[in-house]
């Protein structure tokens, strides 16, 4: 599916898990492409949960450990969404939660493109029983564009999560350190990122979420993950759904020229 406002083109993949697979701005390309990249949904939880095990109601529920020894972003990013709405500019998913997940629900997920930015929302949904559960995206920016040198980051974040040598958090809130990151940061007046790529564009990433995951590691890309919960949250600081009680997160990602240029129209 192929959203357009303007300069801006984007391209969403309901088969290929709900992923929003490419965000052109005036033909540029800011996210990696190909499978396992773009930007994911992460649902009913996000990042890392500790040896796959959710422990809820005295009760314990193991989960695929696709990032051994852990569980890892949940389980709707590898199947196929349904298009319940879909527009010129925008366009509506949802995914019935489902084994392995034990509880009855559904997320939903919902694009809204202009010319200047991307809006998103995801709702975690309960059918029944209580669940805690956590919701945010993983896009993979391209590190360079081609157009002026690497991506620059900046942030201020309150705290940040201390990661054990297993790459949870120990619950430690420490000092933001010095990247390069694969850890979580707290904003509890809601995640506020921007990544500047020079002599292209500057990408203000804003969210109701009030956690972030910065993962620079890599030479080719890096990522901003607004999610509602840092890893393993789902077992050390749970937020329960119900059917009275869904849990929505959104993100906007709002791009603009850098100083000197006019328009989005000449970001090439």
């Amino acid at each position: 599916m192929t959203l357009n406002a303007g300069p801006a083109v984007a391209v969403v993949d309901p088969a290929g898990g709900g992923r929003l697979a490419a965000l052109s701005v005036a033909g540029v390309e800011l996210l990696m492409p190909g499978a396992g990249f773009g930007s994911f949904p992460m649902a009913p939880w996000c990042g890392r949960l500790a040896g796959g095990v959710l422990r809820s109601a005295g009760r314990f529920h193991r989960f695929p450990r696709e990032a051994p020894p852990h569980a890892i972003h949940g389980t709707v990013r590898n199947s196929p969404w349904r298009v319940v709405r879909a527009a010129a500019d925008s366009a509506l998913l949802e995914h019935g939660l489902g084994a392995p997940w034990p509880f009855a629900g559904r997320v939903t997920q919902e694009f809204a493109l202009s010319p200047s930015c991307l809006r998103l929302a995801m709702t975690v949904e309960s059918h029944g029983e209580p669940f805690p559960a956590q919701a945010g995206w993983h896009p993979w920016f391209r590190r360079d564009l081609g157009t002026g040198g690497p991506a620059e980051l900046r942030l201020a974040a309150a705290w940040q999560e201390e990661r054990g040598p297993d790459h949870l958090p120990t619950g430690r809130r420490i000092a933001p350190r010095e990247g390069p990151w694969d850890d979580c940061f707290g904003m509890p007046d809601g995640v506020a990122v921007t990544v500047d790529w020079p002599g292209a564009l500057t990408l203000e990433i804003t969210s109701s979420a009030r956690w972030v995951v910065i993962y620079d590691e890599p030479a080719e890309a890096l990522c901003v993950e607004p999610q509602s919960g840092p890893p393993n949250g789902l077992n050390t600081l749970p937020r329960p759904v119900t059917p009275r009680s869904p849990l929505t997160v959104t993100s906007t990602w709002h791009w603009s020229p850098p100083a000197g240029q006019a328009d989005e129209g000449q970001l090439r």
